[in-house]
């Protein structure tokens, strides 16, 4: 059963993360936020640390004749949320900067072959200088709506020719390699789609345009451009057995069942981040010399803003508990997912309110916080495609209710 405790080894985690985030990556937000990146050197640093999107990945390394692997990874989901909520609250971009496979993890250790794993994953571990993956899904005309990707894919001989373009790819232009989803015929759906690993310099495969954003603005957000770009057949992740069914949309899916539960605690990370610093503002005087505690109206926005703040965690932690135990958990994600993006956002607005111009000012940390939030309400599905999951799974009593 769920547990509201975090127990001795998930507490010692996220006390040694909360360090590290106030210590290291609270001093550099703001100068990261203006250069659009973290520096290299300490990128550099915390991959020798051992702190990489790869140790905090949720995807259990486990396999079914690997029973000791698989109790070691009973917790990985829980740990992974909880090292995203501490790191968000230093800076959100940070997480997403890690290197790492990054979103492009999940899928590979879901849909891929021994030998996939193994050749994608395990440079991550073996190379000493930070290195990237990523997730390519997202093209301009289907975002929510993932069926309905037009990114094409044909084979020719020993290799499948990729063609079409990804948009807001997060470490897309750093990328050793990044999940391609495309789709062998765009009437068919979500039975026709195929995923590919594109590696750094295949030819057709360019980086475009890389995104000037409102907020995140230290992660990397690229456009990829595929034109007739040849991709080794071998590259097709889990190999053409298995899309005998519907196999290349699931392993998407699949892998938002898993990526949800963290981008909500990243939005939780955020929220609270924002609702400390209005209450220590409150506590010091508030606005214009009177406690903001005695005034009712902002007192209680504060109390709500925790309230939310607290259950859009412990519905993270449970969408978390369910795919440590391998419980089809897609309505408990996307509830996490659409309730912490809601609760991060009025934390953060709560915040500024209380503050007043010194939570609005361009060198306040509140403000960069409120530029942030925004985006959790958009990207990994946004909050209306959220709530479709929902209700298709309450009307029709699929499996996650």
């Amino acid at each position: 059963m769920i547990s509201f405790e975090l127990g001795e080894t998930l507490s010692g985690v996220r006390e040694m993360l909360h360090y590290f985030a106030q210590t290291e990556v609270r001093p550099i937000t703001l100068a990261a936020d203006r250069a659009h990146q973290f520096p290299v050197e300490f990128l550099r640093k915390v991959k020798e640390m051992g702190i990489s999107s790869g140790a905090l990945s949720h995807a259990s390394h486990s396999s079914d004749d690997e029973p000791g692997r698989a109790r070691k990874a009973k917790h990985t989901s829980r740990l992974s949320a909880v090292a995203m909520e501490e790191l968000s609250w230093g800076d959100a971009s940070f997480p997403l900067s890690l290197p790492g496979p990054g979103l492009g993890g999940p899928p590979v250790q879901f849909m891929g072959t021994p030998e996939q794993k193994q050749r994608f994953l395990g440079a991550f571990t073996r190379d000493a200088e930070p290195r990237f993956g990523a997730y390519g899904l997202t093209e301009p005309g289907a975002g929510s709506d993932v069926a309905a990707i037009r990114t094409s894919c044909r084979k020719d001989g020993s290799h499948w020719v990729l063609n079409g373009t990804k948009c807001f790819i997060t470490n897309g232009a750093r990328a050793d390699w990044v999940v391609i989803f495309a789709t062998v015929d765009a009437t068919q759906g979500r039975n026709a789609h195929r995923a590919f690993v594109v590696e750094k310099g295949t030819p057709g495969f360019r980086v475009g345009k890389i995104e000037k954003k409102m907020g995140l603005r230290a992660s990397e957000t690229a456009e990829l451009v595929l034109e007739d770009c040849r991709v080794p057949a071998e590259n097709l992740l889990g190999g053409e057995a298995y899309y005998d069914s519907k196999q290349g949309f699931l392993g998407a899916m699949k892998t938002f069942d898993t990526t949800r539960p963290m981008v909500a605690a990243m939005a939780v990370g955020i929220g609270r981040a924002a609702l400390e610093r209005a209450t220590e503002h409150a506590r010091a005087g508030g606005v214009q010399g009177r406690p903001t505690l005695h005034s009712a109206g902002l007192a209680d926005a504060l109390a709500r803003a925790a309230r939310h703040l607290e259950v859009a965690r412990l519905l993270v932690w449970r969408a978390c508990w369910m795919a440590d135990e391998g419980a089809p958990n897609a309505r408990e994600a996307s509830m996490a997912k659409a309730y912490a993006a809601t609760a991060g956002l009025e934390a953060t607005s709560t915040a500024v309110e209380t503050m007043g111009a010194a939570g609005a000012a361009g060198d306040s940390l509140v403000e960069k916080w409120f530029r942030d939030i925004k985006v959790f309400d958009i990207f990994e599905g946004t909050g209306q495609i959220q709530r479709v999951v929902i209700a298709k799974r309450l009307i029709e009593g699929l499996k996650g209710f």
